[in-house]
């Protein structure tokens, strides 16, 4: 068979009608404008720090494979994130990794995987791309997380995965703890509370690991200050990780990511003074934003502000043409109509956006 009689489009036939519906997850370029758009630590390390690990990069046996365990590692974050004895780590190539795993091991014919919503569009990605039936269930009108809602959600559909992101991305704001109690209690399957904001919201439901026997809990390195090393954890019964571990490719985890992560966590007072001054700048910023005509400000415990502004795409149009990228959310959800999202910045960094913001109104 020559090429000419070869059948058209037949090489992309063989792909799922899921992942040709699907979009890319897009990601703009930043340079050379202030990048204040994906949530991500403004600060650079110290330079004894970086020099410390550019020693360790150097003598890091590149030509060995990363050992799968991490078993120092390991030692090092139940430490830092408090994991309860007992529990168990499984680690990731960032918190996206952890999720596909999450929903490789459930994706039997028919399940469901359930998020309120707005929240992380990787849920919703995954899910499609995994194979199992994605329920959002709509936050209330002030982004809240709806009790009966939910625990309807859940009786219809018994979920086997449910994710709840705290603080909630993109709306920044922290699910009432009696609320996330009553998924847990409702659930028959998996409850994954995602804690990439930790550092800023200082709320955890990780030393509830064990009262609860579906509940995991994940956490991140990247918005800590770590996010060019993908580094995702999640904590929870042996039991459950046995399996799910079954589902991590062996080396996901690389010799650079687990050496730099191992060496930055004994410093780890370097990255909570980090986390203290984005904490007191977000205050600044939230209390800066409320105090300009026509913008409604909406609570955070993360190290992101949303706002809502009237003509919201036209103003984010305006903040990039002066320099500075936040993210438009105007469009991604009814709820989200003319909302912008901007990441907390240095206190200059801050400053430079308020000002394009001002100039763009």
């Amino acid at each position: 068979m020559n090429a000419d009689d070869r059948p058209q489009g037949a090489p992309l036939a063989v792909i799922r009608d899921e992942v040709r519906a699907l979009s890319a997850y897009a990601v703009p370029p930043s340079t050379p404008v202030i990048k204040l758009d994906a949530m991500e630590n403004p600060y650079g390390l110290p330079r004894e720090l970086k020099q410390s690990i550019a020693a360790l990069i150097a003598e890091s046996t590149l030509n060995r494979y990363p050992d799968p365990r991490a078993p120092e590692l390991k030692t090092a974050l139940r430490k830092a994130l408090a994991v309860p004895y007992g529990m168990e780590l499984v680690l990731g190539n960032g918190s996206d990794e952890i999720i596909q795993m999450l929903a490789l091991a459930t994706a039997k014919p028919g399940a469901v995987l359930l998020a309120p919503e707005p929240s992380f569009v990787m849920y919703r990605i995954v899910a499609n791309v995994c194979g199992l039936r994605y329920v959002g269930v709509p936050l209330a009108d002030d982004f809240s997380l709806d009790p009966g809602a939910m625990a309807a959600a859940v009786a219809q559909h018994s979920p086997a995965l449910t994710f709840l992101a705290y603080p909630n991305n993109p709306t920044g704001n922290l699910f009432d703890d009696a609320a996330v109690e009553e998924v847990l209690n409702a659930a028959s399957g998996l409850v994954v509370i995602d804690e990439a904001y930790h550092p800023f919201a200082r709320k955890s439901f990780m030393r509830r690991l064990g009262s609860h026997g579906n509940l995991l809990v994940m956490r991140t390195l990247s918005k800590l200050g770590l996010a060019g090393l993908r580094l995702g954890i999640l904590a929870g019964s042996r039991e459950l990780l046995a399996e799910i571990d079954k589902i991590r490719l062996p080396y996901n985890v690389g010799v650079l990511t687990q050496n730099v992560a191992l060496e930055v966590l004994h410093h780890g007072a370097v990255l909570d003074a980090q986390a203290a001054a984005i904490r007191r700048e977000r205050s600044r910023l939230a209390k800066a934003l409320a105090g300009i005509a026509g913008i409604t400000v909406f609570p955070s415990a993360a190290n992101f502000i949303m706002f809502r502004v009237a003509q919201a795409s036209r103003v984010f149009a305006g903040i990039k043409q002066r320099g500075v990228l936040v993210k438009n959310l105007d469009g991604s959800h009814p709820q989200l109509a003319d909302c912008l999202r901007v990441s907390v910045g240095t206190p200059l960094q801050n400053d430079l956006f308020l000002a394009a913001l001002s100039a763009s109104l």
